[in-house]
């Protein structure tokens, strides 16, 4: 039986946010410009089409994750393509606080955007706020740290966008930011997930040693329009 989270996209846009969702019930993206996320209804040849028509002429890019690789239509080719680990946490977290933390806001949005290019915990936006709140760490008026939310399901949400400023590593800002926003989710009685390259075995042995597990491993594939 498969799981909610085998198809985060989909069900994260047939459900919470459904007021993000752009297609037909037959493929869904969110609005491109808070993220790239999209995903067929199933593996019908009609699905299929409709999730090849869903990017403008002049905007051809879509990413795909599901436990499931998605067979893709000819009218559309990989990009890029990789193996990501889904981590779920084994229980829920301890809302924590503490005075460094503070909510990052729309005023906020470049200087997230230039720490999210500097140091690439993903896909980002300068929309990507619209999903959920962002928290950061500010340094001498800079923002040196931050995390948030992204994909929300019934009962799951995402914890996406953590990074640390390099100039800041290794001083366990990193570990505070995900266990303060963790401990937000685990608030509203939601599980928290997350995902991480499968070759970025650092990152994914410090969310074990914080309490997170593999749950599946999922494909991810950048696609866009053939040519």
């Amino acid at each position: 039986m498969s799981h909610i989270l085998d198809r985060p996209a989909w069900n994260a846009l047939a459900t919470v946010h459904a007021d993000f969702a752009e297609g037909s019930p037959l493929a869904r993206r969110y609005d491109p410009s808070v993220v790239l996320f999209a995903a067929p209804a199933d593996d019908s040849p009609e699905s299929l089409a409709a999730l090849a028509a869903l990017p403008s002429s002049d905007e051809d890019v879509l990413l795909l994750v599901e436990a499931a690789p998605v067979a893709l239509p000819r009218t559309l080719e990989i990009k890029m393509e990789a193996v990501l680990v889904q981590m779920l946490a084994e229980k829920a977290f301890e809302r924590i606080g503490d005075p460094r933390i503070e909510p990052l806001t729309e005023a906020d949005a470049e200087e997230m955007l230039a720490l999210a290019t500097l140091t690439k915990p993903g896909p980002f936006t300068l929309r990507a706020q619209a999903l959920g709140t962002f928290w950061g760490i500010r340094v001498d008026g800079r923002i040196v740290a931050m995390c948030g939310q992204r994909m929300r399901q019934p009962g799951f949400s995402e914890l996406s966008g953590l990074c640390v400023h390099p100039d800041f590593q290794g001083k366990g800002l990193g570990k505070l930011m995900l266990r303060f926003v963790a401990g937000e989710i685990s608030a509203r009685n939601e599980a928290v997930y997350l995902h991480a390259y499968e070759t970025n075995t650092g990152a994914i042995a410090l969310y074990q040693s914080l309490g997170f597990a593999i749950r599946a491993d999922m494909n991810l594939k950048v696609v866009k329009r053939a040519v």
